[in-house]
């Protein structure tokens, strides 16, 4: 099975460290670049992890904060959930359906 690869988006942080501790001081920078963000578009882009962005908006954002893509996007394994089975080992546990199937039934035969 693959592992499920997650990113951990670090704008504040990059931010931070060239001291800019204000989504309104982005505003101005990136329109500079032809990046045209609402006030609240710029504070999600700052505060959340973006699901999509365009590359000029991306490109902008390393110009202005004179950083590198790895810098600014942290690329990370999503974790996975692990179980032990009867003989002690470490399993992963299933996705998908197959983590939702019952346990199976124990007979247990009485001596005659």
């Amino acid at each position: 099975m693959t592992a499920k690869l997650d990113y951990r988006w670090r704008l504040r942080e990059v931010m931070a460290q060239r001291g800019m501790f204000s989504t309104t001081d982005l505003r101005p920078l990136l329109a500079d670049r032809g990046i045209e963000l609402s006030a609240s578009q710029t504070y999600r882009l700052v505060a959340e992890k973006p699901e999509r962005l365009s590359l000029k908006t991306l490109m902008a954002l390393l110009d202005i904060l004179g950083c590198s893509m790895e810098e600014l996007i942290e690329p990370v394994a999503e974790a996975r959930r692990s179980r032990r089975t009867a003989s002690g080992e470490t399993a992963e546990t299933p996705t998908g359906l197959g983590s939702l199937r019952p346990k199976r039934a124990q007979i247990f035969l009485e001596d005659q």
